[in-house]
């Protein structure tokens, strides 16, 4: 299979180490088009839309590939392979963070640093660990968008976003969760929201920074501290922006942080 093809890999800038950008649930390359400017001209830009969003393969979907964040972490190792690429600094937008965090921890001589916004390793509060759901409240939401995915996305996406004062955003979320076909949606929100990849944590050796929102319901406070105690060589930047998408939301401080990490 092209590789190129199945997940719509772009790459474009004047630099030779590769800043890669691995995007959300429910959304896709798009989202970074306010933050890859600043890089251009100093990195090779690598965009790409996980199998099942964007202008990706849909036939290359597999409910057993992707029944885990194993499977998309295989297919960045795939897509470094395929672009010959070294010296990555793997750009990690929510539940691509952890995607990044498996890739780096299966091929760590790939990758020069992490840089994690918005991460979370478990979205479910378990005893004196906080995550921000309930078991119970993750599987009615999975239900909710078994039942009616268009009404989910109107209702969730301003939620996530934040930022009530600037509404376009929360409705360019809800669209991009509308473009995205409800079965892959649902499934991959399932594998998401379920997953628990705490244990994986200390085997990670790269460099991370760990970039953390206020306000944000998707990560709170809690887990990026957790995440920072958990990955040895981490940095931990609480932001001022609000929400869970400061790419969107507030591209000038997501710039300013990731500018700043990468000088040292």
């Amino acid at each position: 299979m092209d590789v190129v093809k199945r997940n719509n890999i772009h790459t474009f800038g004047k630099g030779d180490q590769p800043l890669m950008f691995g995007h959300g649930f429910g959304c896709d390359q798009n989202m970074w088009r306010f933050v890859t400017p600043a890089f251009q001209q100093h990195y090779k830009i690598v965009l790409f839309d996980h199998v099942g969003a964007g202008n990706s393969d849909l036939s290359a979907y597999d409910t057993g590939k992707y029944d885990s964040l194993n499977g998309y972490a295989a297919d960045i190792l795939e897509m470094c392979d395929a672009l010959e690429l070294e010296d990555v600094i793997f750009v990690g937008h929510s539940v691509s963070a952890m995607m990044g965090v498996l890739s780096a921890i299966r091929a760590p001589a790939l990758f020069s640093k992490l840089i994690l916004i918005g991460p979370s390793p478990c979205y479910i509060n378990d005893e004196n660990y906080v995550g921000g759901f309930d078991r119970a409240d993750v599987l009615s939401m999975l239900a909710y968008m078994e039942h009616d995915y268009p009404l989910w996305a109107d209702t969730f996406a301003p939620l996530i976003m934040g930022n009530p004062d600037k509404p376009s955003l929360g409705e360019e979320l809800a669209q991009s969760f509308c473009n995205t076909d409800p079965d892959i949606a649902r499934h991959f929100a399932q594998v998401t929201f379920l997953s628990d990849n705490r244990p994986d944590l200390p085997k990670l050796q790269t460099d991370a920074l760990i970039m953390q929102c206020a306000e944000d319901i998707i990560a709170p406070a809690e887990v990026g501290t957790y995440l920072h105690k958990a990955i040895r060589n981490s940095t931990l930047v609480q932001m001022k922006a609000t929400g869970h998408c400061p790419n969107l939301s507030a591209p000038i401080e997501t710039i300013a942080i990731m500018e700043d990490y990468l000088k040292v």
